[in-house]
């Protein structure tokens, strides 16, 4: 025993702290790690970067060659369509956040950016967004592993609340099949650690404050787990003192106005930016919804009321 745990301490020695920033899916994105080597470190970051440039490529709705726009393309015209297992299990995902949401979180919503444009700065017509609502649910989809059916033509899906968190979940799982102990991913805001600092301590993860540039609303100590956040400060449009932020309503068509962010810990991140987005979604409910859902959360809602059960000092 005290050979081995002599061995232990010689090996964690050893190891030394590698960072690694990348772009993708939009968004600034980074590896942080500890390895034996230089070369160690570089393979697993290579392998974090390689798969997230494929996830994306494969699910990015702003690329004509990626299997999304495939799909898209068919329920254009209301045909049918086969897919992978990968494809698949997101779609399961989805059906169950459908269901677990009451309907807000719906992968069909996508349509809505033809009307909101946050670039813009222009509100779009009610006339404008109901002439998409009509597009939008995922209940008028036909789903049956493996045949995704369009019974509806000129709907489409889009899978930005899901796609970008399920890439942190395989980083992190690559990341230890590649034999590292020790880090954490970073992909545009979506946290999942591999493990904490080779010392044992805590990673260091600020909540960002949605009303104050550069804010920090708390730092929160992870050892493990996933974080992830939705809030209405990434895009958005102010027009008369009123905010318009992304996260849409399906039902309405409209920007939620009660939560400003939501941040979720959980196991996966996945479950947790899910989470997150329903939090906002189910506007006044949120809290209460959240409290229901039983993981760690921090909420904030555009009044400055600061709440969940990471919400105090």
């Amino acid at each position: 025993m005290q050979n081995a745990l002599a061995y232990l301490r010689i090996a964690m020695s050893e190891l030394r702290y590698f960072h690694y920033d990348f772009a993708a899916m939009g968004s600034p994105c980074s590896i942080q790690l500890y390895a034996s080597s230089a070369e160690l470190g570089k393979q697993a970051a290579k392998l974090v970067m390689d798969d997230v440039y494929r996830l994306e490529a494969r699910f990015s709705r702003y690329r004509e060659d990626s299997f999304l726009s495939e799909i898209n393309r068919i329920a254009t015209h209301g045909g049918h369509i086969a897919v992978d297992d990968e494809t698949a299990g997101l779609l399961d995902y989805a059906d169950t956040c459908y269901q677990q949401s009451d309907g807000l979180f719906d992968i069909t919503s996508g349509i809505l950016r033809r009307a909101w444009d946050f670039k813009s700065g222009h509100i779009p017509s009610q006339e404008t967004i109901h002439a998409l609502i009509d597009k939008i649910g995922w209940h008028k989809l036909r789903w049956q592993r493996p045949i995704l059916a369009f019974p509806l033509p000129g709907m489409e899906i889009d899978f930005g609340g899901v796609v970008k968190e399920y890439a942190v979940d395989r980083a992190a799982s690559l990341c230890w099949c590649a034999g590292i102990r020790h880090g954490i991913v970073n992909l545009g805001g979506d946290i999942k650690i591999i493990g904490p600092h080779f010392d044992g301590s805590p990673w260091r993860v600020a909540v960002r404050h949605p009303r104050q540039s550069d804010g920090i609303l708390r730092t929160l100590l992870l050892h493990a787990g996933a974080m992830a956040s939705s809030g209405d400060y990434e895009r958005c449009i102010t027009l008369n003192g009123v905010r318009y932020g992304h996260v849409l309503n399906p039902k309405t068509g409209w920007p939620v106005s009660y939560m400003a962010a939501v941040s979720v810990i959980g196991e996966f991140c996945v479950v947790a930016g899910s989470a997150s987005t329903i939090g906002m979604l189910k506007e006044e409910q949120g809290a209460d919804w959240l409290n229901e859902l039983g993981l760690p959360h921090l909420w904030v809602n555009v009044h400055g009321d600061v709440g969940g059960t990471l919400g105090s000092d």
